[in-house]
């Protein structure tokens, strides 16, 4: 059958899609999403979130609820507020036993969702997928493969490939991590830590159907910035004992100078060897100060106890 009516009992499947400037793609999204949600034979809903999008994006999404009322919702933010937090609100608006988190853009195929299912079948509570064969360009997928190695040393949480979205959890879960009230979050890390059960699927991945990647270099590292400030303070730890080398190395090389002057007498001073270890010292502070400056931001983020997200409308079928 096709997806149930939301009036008439919560679905089987909850699919969260975030949509910022999309226009270009959201048709052809639209003819692979729901064949493919239909051949499951389950019943389902898709709930849209529209991050403030500045082209067309919430026209077409509206049209498409007029075209499919009975298992699609839309929810309108009035700014943009960032990816996870539209997935944040899709969150905490599904009423499926089982959520996906897609991407809007066509990379990962709406129609490996199956695969996703098949393995919560087999008693995982949380899903994440490895894309195969990526379409990115090189320096993209040699930047994702160092993001990758540098988050898992520093937090541990085991993502094979933390840059695809394409993932399920349980019910229980999307719980869980609706109860967490922080400002910036990476939700597949917390799922991590809240599943019992978790595993991996290799999915498809293919090149985008249209418009351009709303991530450049910039928001990658900003993301893993989030990331591993948010999840570990490993890196404060690794310069607390960066600083302490430091300073046991500066009292020994004091005790050198002290003693190279007692034996052999004054010689002349090695002014750029100094201007070196001065820059040296300048750059490890500022890094360091830097460092602190990511938590205190946090902390400053969260004291103010903003909305995560503000809706200016929701489309969906009243009951």
């Amino acid at each position: 059958m096709q997806g149930s009516l939301l009036d008439s009992a919560a679905p089987l499947l909850s699919v969260v899609i975030p949509v910022y400037n999309e226009e270009a793609g959201l048709d052809a999204l639209f003819n692979r999403l729901y064949p493919a949600l239909d051949a499951l034979q389950i019943s389902y809903e898709v709930i849209f979130i529209n991050d403030g999008s500045r082209d067309r994006s919430a026209q077409l999404l509206a049209e498409q609820f007029e075209h499919r009322p009975e298992v699609t919702r839309v929810i309108l933010f009035n700014g943009n507020f960032g990816q996870h937090r539209a997935i944040l609100a899709g969150f905490e608006h599904c009423r499926g036993d089982r959520v996906v988190t897609l991407d809007a853009d066509l990379q990962n195929p709406p129609e490996d969702i199956g695969l996703l299912l098949a393995a919560m079948d087999q008693g995982h509570d949380y899903v994440g997928s490895i894309r195969r064969m990526r379409q990115d360009s090189a320096w993209r997928r040699y930047a994702s493969r160092a993001m990758n190695r540098l988050r898992h040393r520093i937090t541990r949480i085991e993502m094979t490939d933390q840059g695809c979205m394409m993932r399920a959890y349980s019910r229980q879960i999307v719980q869980l991590i609706n109860q967490c009230g922080e400002m910036n979050t990476f939700i597949p890390a917390l799922a991590y830590q809240f599943a019992r059960q978790p595993t991996e699927i290799v999915v498809g991945h293919e090149e985008r159907h249209a418009g351009e990647s709303k991530y450049s270099l910039y928001s990658l590292i900003r993301l893993n910035f989030d990331l591993v400030t948010g999840f570990s303070v490993v890196p404060l730890q690794w310069f607390s004992m960066l600083g302490m080398a430091v300073s046991v190395g500066a009292a020994a090389l004091v005790v050198l100078l002290v003693a190279r002057r007692v034996f052999i007498g004054p010689e002349e001073g090695g002014l750029f060897t100094l201007f070196a270890i001065a820059f040296l010292l300048i750059g490890l502070a500022l890094f360091g100060i830097g460092l602190i400056g990511e938590y205190v931001g946090r902390v400053y983020q969260e004291v103010r106890s903003r909305p995560r997200y503000v809706i200016s409308a929701i489309l969906e079928r009243k009951p």
